[in-house]
């Protein structure tokens, strides 16, 4: 019986697996384009299928907490050795390990893009805001300051 709910929990988590890493991909596009509003729209989405994701991995971890095995891939091997339909857990469970770390590549490359485009955006104001004058090459190779920067604002 708990094998039977086991595999069923793994196997309804394929299409949310799934949809979150189509989302990640597209997340990449609208982060690339600075699409605002479809981020919104994707954040939304993704935090919905995060929680349904978790609550099912939950309940996988209390059915074999339930049977004093670990809830970890060592846990899932001893449940599977004792039930008939053990190889196919085993084989759903890679799939789906497989599939939400393509999840967490995609989500990590997103964050680098973001923390690059963060880093661009702070440079720009600093510009903007009359920051640091940029160092610049004189006739002998050296860098020099040459004039006060002024706040675009004030120029």
């Amino acid at each position: 019986m708990h094998d039977t709910n086991l595999l069923q929990l793994i196997t309804d988590d394929f299409a949310p697996a799934q949809q979150l890493l189509e989302l990640l991909k597209t997340e990449s596009l609208a982060l690339h384009g600075r699409d605002m509003p479809q981020l919104e729209d994707i954040l939304a989405q993704k935090q919905a299928l995060i929680i349904l994701l978790e609550q099912h991995g939950r309940k996988r971890s209390e059915i074999l907490a339930s049977l004093n095995l670990p809830a970890s891939r060592a846990g899932l091997e001893q449940f599977a050795a004792h039930s008939s339909i053990g190889d196919q857990l085993l084989t759903q469970s890679d799939a789906l390990t497989q599939l939400l770390a393509d999840c967490q590549a995609a989500n990590e490359l997103n964050g680098r893009s973001i923390q690059v485009q963060q880093a661009t955006t702070a440079n720009q104001l600093k510009i903007l805001n009359g920051g640091e004058p940029p160092a610049l090459y004189d006739a002998r190779g050296s860098t020099s300051m040459l004039a006060k920067p002024r706040a675009l604002s004030q120029a």
